[in-house]
């Protein structure tokens, strides 16, 4: 099976947010209210078209800012389907945000700090 080369783009985002995790143990440090600068790359996997895109960024940027407008500078917890604001819930709950428009959307990942985070895929090739 010969396989066939893939294009793919990201782009990348931050944004600021507190939240406290509801279903670790009382004395773990997470279940206090913290905040994070999230990082937020989406990727995007397509033919190339006619303008020589797979999407513009313009366009990425207006659907990203759709979604982080419910979450920059706002308790995570308090958003519909955040109430246990793990960094996997989160990456899955950006991900059905972004996907109805973003059809060409391959994955989210999302970063709480430098050495933590989650990538989010239907089907994660890596």
């Amino acid at each position: 099976m010969t396989k066939k080369p893939v294009t793919e783009i990201y782009k990348s985002f931050t944004f600021d947010a507190a939240h406290r995790l509801t279903k670790v143990p009382i004395g773990h440090k997470c279940a206090e209210m913290h905040g994070h600068t999230y990082h937020l790359i989406v990727y995007l996997r397509g033919d190339i078209d006619a303008r020589g895109m797979i999407a513009d960024y313009e366009e990425i940027a207006n659907a990203c800012q759709l979604v982080l407008r419910q979450l920059d500078h706002h308790v995570l917890n308090d958003v519909f389907g955040l109430e246990n604001p793990t960094t996997e819930i989160l990456a899955r709950w950006i991900w059905r945000g972004l996907k109805p428009h973003l059809t060409q959307l391959r994955r989210v990942e999302v970063k709480e700090s430098s050495t933590t985070g989650c990538v989010y895929c239907e089907v994660c090739v890596l």
